[in-house]
């Protein structure tokens, strides 16, 4: 795929909202953003929060999407992810951080759904 990557990430994460639905998530936010923080996707799965992490990668050169995720990255996640669910007032109840990981395996995406990845 080409373009920049901003319009990259935009198609991946569409991809990745999309797969979340067959899954049984309910896509409440895109792109959240706070500053000095991201999140992909905010979702619903049951009674649960989920922040979701979406990472594609074009081949193996930079490692696994799962190896993507910086201690820097963790902060930025969960600074976000307070702020979001303080604005919620969605109080005490638990959330969780899953990854949607996109590899592009002969121009085809696999995707893949790994749960609870920041513990």
């Amino acid at each position: 795929m080409f373009g920049n990557t901003r319009s990259v990430g935009k198609i991946y994460e569409e991809l990745a909202a999309n797969y979340l639905k067959t899954q049984g998530y309910k896509v409440i936010a895109k792109n959240y953003q706070i500053r000095g923080g991201e999140i992909d996707i905010v979702a619903k799965e049951g009674n649960d929060l989920v922040f979701v992490e979406v990472k594609a990668r074009y081949n193996d050169s930079f490692g696994q999407a799962i190896e993507s995720i910086t201690p820097w990255k963790i902060q930025a996640l969960l600074k976000t992810a307070r702020f979001y669910v303080q604005k919620i007032n969605w109080g005490d109840k638990p959330y969780r951080f899953d990854l949607v990981a996109i590899d592009l395996v002969e121009g085809k995406p696999e995707i893949k759904l790994i749960k609870n990845v920041i513990v």
